[in-house]
């Protein structure tokens, strides 16, 4: 069974830095996605950032320059280094898994964590 756990989330002032963590478990899979979705109050969820096993990262346009993924694709860990947050980041952040390469489109994760509060204030 699937599983994924998430740590690191918290509070902190506009301009600061968390990071947040994921490990994965429960899959044999040599070739998957790994992922950050985030939804804020009232807000649909949307893609933060995913990592590839083999390499590959993509950002949405909102987190580039100021947010870095990683993947450790043997740890099956992902690992999302937050920086210059802004209030408009406070979301309960999600991470989820995809055992084929995939995009931002959350319907094509089957599997998720339950999510962790960040919360930045101005």
């Amino acid at each position: 069974q699937v599983h994924l756990r998430e740590s690191g989330g918290g509070s902190v002032p506009a301009g600061g830095s968390l990071t947040l963590s994921c490990a994965a478990s429960g899959f044999t899979d040599n070739l998957y996605t790994m992922g950050w979705f985030r939804q804020g109050p009232g807000n649909k969820r949307e893609g933060v950032a995913l990592g590839f096993t083999d390499g590959r990262t993509t950002y949405a346009d909102s987190v580039k320059g100021r947010f870095t993924v990683s993947l450790d694709f043997i740890g099956r860990t992902l690992t999302l280094e937050m920086s210059a947050l802004r209030p408009e980041d406070t979301a309960i952040y999600y991470c989820a898994l995809s055992t084929w390469y995939v995009s931002f489109n959350p319907d094509d994760f089957p599997y998720w964590g339950q999510g962790t509060q960040v919360t930045v204030s101005s």
